[in-house]
């Protein structure tokens, strides 16, 4: 039984909200009852934004929001109102812009704002407060009354810095310029100078701690490398951030799959969250790095962590959940970190010294009186070391890791976020599929194939998508992410295996990109569909953050899919985003690498190849097809009695036992019926 709630939380989806509905904060979730009760009140609201797997959140938690006296000042003086950041990511992009234009510094989780009553327009930003002033941060308790009782008393002056702030955050949405820019490859070169000069030459990576994988930032690379534009030191540092970071802490060396980020340099301690969004990139990824390079070790870690995701994060209906916590037992790390008498314990006697050398147990503790694996020594070495072959200690390794996993199951585990994101499950689902495609996996396919399904089962109604959704309740309308991830996703599935139930459903979510998201007048997406609540802003975002850019991947997604189709509507909408972003390209390009990748789509469209034959034909024909990255083709193998095709695929018929047909963006050839033929024109493009 559910205990009894104390708050307005009680009948809430997301896990992150569920953890606060016992507190003695009358919490409410955003939605009519709380923003009418405090216009009744016409008193201000304080908004708290953060999700499950947030390590400070928790700490605020436990240390403010469970405690009484804490709460009765809010309760008092505040109508309180709880979010989950990633449920809604349009209110947390709008009130973190509005954090760091007011506090003059980026935000974070949790996020602590104050808004008045009436128009929702935050006066006071800040993040984490303790409940005694320390570290140059005033007590939590402090802050409510403070400024409560400015409020109180300087209404004029909150009234024009809302004018202030609310002008401000308007002139951040781009405007179309009286002509169209000329487009051109500027803004990559220079995107990969600025990578160049944050790159760290050390130990991978760009920047300095706290040190993220910033997967779109290494995808940039990887393409521009496959097309000969960046010199092969440039695209090394793809490279050696990808061997650097799965030889660190920030990978799981024991199950597999990447934490959210690592608290220093060396890639060796991260902060212990395991994210969906980092990980379904990370995945596509280090297929694309074995496609390149051949080098096994990419193959093992793509593996793996494909391997996590449908063991620890999919759903026995398909969906894939959300995160998995840092913290267990009210420690972070726990979970994961290791004394040498559990390591021995847990191996033969002969295995340890291997294991220690391997993963650095030979050497002083590196979290807090405890080791979290790292990988110190390459099986070369350590063959010459134990005086045998690489391939013996690598299995030998591979046993022992077996065995300590299987302890590592045994304990306490961190929480695990089972709601089901639909924007994250297109990021996985990609990522899946093109390690099923390119690795030959099958059960990668069938794993992907199960999500899609499982969201046009349970998140899509035939008209809209929702956002998230747990134990069969699926609500909050869909955002911009929610359709460009989850059509890009299916552009890659649709290559692996033709569906035509999946064919249909990319185009329902392209339309329903133009209708309720594209604007007509400036180009771009908006971030919310056309109706949306109405909030303070409605963004329209271009770069990078956590997450690709939903602009980014609606306007590759769409161009792809409109020259495959012959769809001038899609390409044009793509087009239109992309010369809107222009300014923002040209100024801070390294922040908008998605868009580069749409930008270099439109100035070098892509090859499609569609290939008609019976099925036995098709898996030969790709099976030759897949073997090499190609990052600026799309193949497309569908079986001869597939029928009903529409726009350009229409005229794709079958001819004889097989045949292919090329196109070069929107030039496209006459078809091919044998494979070496179609290969040589290949290599031509």
């Amino acid at each position: 039984m559910k205990p009894t709630s104390r708050n307005h939380l009680s009948e809430a989806t997301s896990p992150y909200l569920l953890q606060h509905a016992n507190n003695p904060v009358e919490w409410y979730p955003w939605g009519k009852e709380a923003l009418e009760l405090a216009e009744e009140r016409d008193c201000p609201i304080l908004l708290s934004i953060g999700y499950s797997a947030c390590h400070w959140c928790h700490v605020m938690a436990h240390e403010s929001f469970e405690d009484p006296q804490t709460a009765e000042l809010m309760n008092r003086l505040y109508v309180n109102i709880k979010v989950d950041r990633e449920e809604r990511p349009d209110l947390d992009k709008i009130y973190q812009t509005a954090h760091q234009i007011l506090a003059q510094r980026p935000g974070g989780w949790p996020l602590t704002m104050i808004l008045t009553p009436k128009d929702r327009i935050p006066f006071f930003a800040g993040t984490y407060f303790p409940p005694q002033s320390r570290h140059g941060l005033p007590s939590f308790r402090d802050v409510l009354t403070q400024v409560r009782a400015f409020f109180d008393s300087n209404l004029d002056q909150i009234d024009a810095q809302n004018g202030r702030l609310i002008a401000y955050m308007e002139s951040l949405t781009p405007e179309a310029g009286a002509e169209n820019p000329g487009l051109d490859g500027k803004p990559l070169a220079v995107a990969v100078e600025q990578l160049q000069q944050s790159y760290d030459t050390r130990h991978g990576g760009f920047g300095q701690a706290p040190k993220f994988p910033h997967p779109t930032n290494l995808e940039l690379l990887l393409r521009l490398g496959a097309s000969g534009g960046i010199t092969s030191e440039q695209l090394d540092m793809a490279f050696d951030t990808l061997s650097r970071m799965s030889a660190g802490g920030l990978y799981d060396q024991l199950g597999g799959g990447f934490c959210r980020y690592s608290v220093d340099d060396y890639w060796m301690i991260p902060h212990f969250e395991k994210m969906l969004y980092d990980n379904g990139p990370l995945l596509s990824l280090y297929v694309d790095a074995w496609q390149i390079s051949g080098d096994r070790r990419y193959r093992t870690v793509a593996e793996e962590t494909a391997d996590w995701m449908i063991r620890d994060m999919q759903d026995p209906a398909g969906g894939f959940y959300s995160t998995l916590d840092a913290d267990s037992e009210g420690e972070e790390g726990k979970f994961y970190v290791w004394t040498r008498d559990q390591v021995r314990a847990a191996l033969e006697e002969t295995e340890y010294p291997l294991f220690a050398r391997r993963f650095g147990l030979d050497r002083p503790a590196n979290f807090e009186g405890h080791w979290h694996l790292h990988q110190f020594a390459e099986f070369d070495r350590l063959a010459r070391e134990f005086e045998t072959d690489s391939d013996t200690i690598e299995n030998r390794l591979i046993g022992a890791r077996r065995k300590l996993l299987s302890v590592r199951n045994g304990r306490i585990w961190p929480a695990r976020d089972e709601k089901i994101l639909t924007a994250w499950n297109g990021l996985a689902i990609k990522g899946m599929a093109r390690a099923g495609r390119l690795l030959g996996r099958p059960e990668y396919l069938e794993s992907a194939t199960r999500a899609v399904d499982f969201l046009r089962t349970n998140l899509w109604n035939g008209d809209r998508l929702w956002a998230t959704g747990k134990d069969g309740r699926a609500h909050l309308n869909g955002y911009l992410d929610d359709y460009a991830f989850v059509l890009d996703a299916l552009l890659e599935l649709l290559q692996a295996r033709w569906n035509s139930e999946h064919f249909a459903f990319a185009l329902h979510l392209a339309d329903k990109l133009l209708e309720r998201f594209e604007d007509k007048r400036e180009g771009g997406f908006f971030f919310t569909a056309n109706d949306h609540e109405t909030l303070i802003q409605r963004p329209k975002p271009f770069s990078d953050d956590a997450t690709p850019a939903g602009n980014g991947i609606a306007a590759v997604a769409l161009h792809r899919l409109g020259h495959l189709l012959g769809e001038t509507r899609y390409i044009e909408a793509a087009e239109r985003a992309v010369r809107l972003a222009w300014p923002a390209l040209q100024r801070m390009p390294y922040a908008h690498t998605t868009l580069l990748m749409a930008l270099e789509e439109l100035l070098q469209p892509v090859t499609s190849v569609v290939i008609r034959g019976d099925q036995t034909n098709l898996d030969d024909w790709m099976s030759r097809l897949t073997q090499g990255y190609h990052p600026h083709r799309m193949v497309f193998a569908i079986p001869s009695d597939t029928v009903d095709l529409p726009g350009a695929l229409a005229t794709r018929s079958p001819r004889g036992e097989i045949c292919a047909y090329l196109c070069r963006g929107s030039h496209c050839e006459p078809p091919v019926e044998d494979l070496a033929s179609l290969r040589e024109r290949l290599s031509g493009a």
